[in-house]
């Protein structure tokens, strides 16, 4: 008779525990937690104050219940509104971490890169100092937690790669005598031009100018000096800027500047690695977000006057 009485008692816990289970919980709206390390009880603890559950014991008693489905795993995690117990110990056991993101344009500088990294709020750790050039504009996923060294690492590999494929790939006649020589050219042309289907021939331009002996001329490369390595001016280039004596201002030095200005994106590094081949050596801005070329200074002058008086900067 007790042992009866007792049965039917269990079953009917069962059956109010697998009630329990499936009932909507408190969310009012969808929410991501932070579970840190620890045992059930802390689990339940996060999840009861940030309004997941309604019960923390509850929670726990079906989690030892359900202890053969796997264990509660420590991360950040999505909760969706009104999530059933079975809802959230699934998400526990099998769902992804929340994932953050890290987008790295082309053509940032390494300090702007930096106050990215700054401002990651989910990441962790001391922020090093970058060098330009070193990591490949890319986006980064990863999770709360992550260090901001982790990520460094991650996208200077990813460069490294990228930098090595199209070395590897370089046309036969580029006449660049190493991969950090096609990185240096590489972020000259992505800052100056987000143009695809323009970098392989500004490529050729600075290249036959490199061929030549002549200065490569290049504006970003001297904002670039005269910003500190910011990359950007509050102001257009000045006469005094242009003249001033710096390793970057390639208008006072032959040869290219001794490391890149910026983060050169794929595309860039395979446009100068298989350069257009063309006998121009001139373009200017066409005031139309592209440019107009030339192969003697004649013609040139001649763009320039064209486009002065829409602001536009010339090469």
């Amino acid at each position: 008779m007790l042992v009866g009485l007792a049965c039917a008692g269990l079953g009917t816990a069962v059956v109010h525990l697998a009630t329990l289970r499936d009932m909507p919980g408190p969310l009012s709206g969808p929410k991501d937690v932070v579970i840190a390390s620890g045992g059930t009880a802390s689990v339940a603890r996060a999840l009861e104050a940030a309004g997941v559950v309604h019960d923390a014991r509850v929670f726990r008693i079906l989690a030892w219940w359900t202890r053969h489905e796997g264990p509660l795993r420590s991360a950040e995690f999505a909760f969706p509104p009104a999530a059933t117990l079975r809802q959230a110990l699934t998400i526990l056991r099998t769902a992804r971490p929340v994932e953050y993101r890290l987008t790295i344009t082309e053509g940032l500088t390494g300090r702007q890169i930096g106050m990215l990294l700054s401002q990651l709020t989910a990441a962790t750790g001391e922020l090093e100092a970058i060098e330009d050039g070193a990591l490949l504009p890319e986006t980064y996923a990863y999770e709360r937690g992550a260090t901001r060294a982790s990520l460094i690492e991650r996208a200077r590999v990813a460069m490294d790669r990228a930098l090595a494929a199209a070395w590897a790939d370089r046309d036969p006649e580029l006449k660049l005598a190493s991969p950090r020589e096609l990185l240096i050219l590489a972020s000259i042309v992505e800052r100056e031009t987000a143009r695809a289907d323009e970098r392989a021939r500004v490529a050729g331009v600075y290249l036959n100018r490199l061929r030549i002996g002549m200065r490569l001329q290049a504006d970003p490369t001297v904002v670039y000096a005269a910003s500190g390595g910011l990359g950007v001016l509050d102001h257009k280039l000045t006469r005094a800027e242009l003249d001033r004596e710096s390793p970057y201002n390639t208008y006072r030095v032959h040869g290219l500047p001794p490391g890149p200005i910026c983060s050169p994106g794929s595309a860039s590094l395979r446009a100068v690695a298989r350069p257009m081949r063309t006998d121009e050596l001139y373009f200017v801005a066409d005031g139309l977000g592209g440019h107009t070329f030339a192969r003697t200074r004649e013609a040139h002058e001649r763009n320039v006057t064209q486009w002065r008086a829409l602001g536009s900067g010339n090469n």
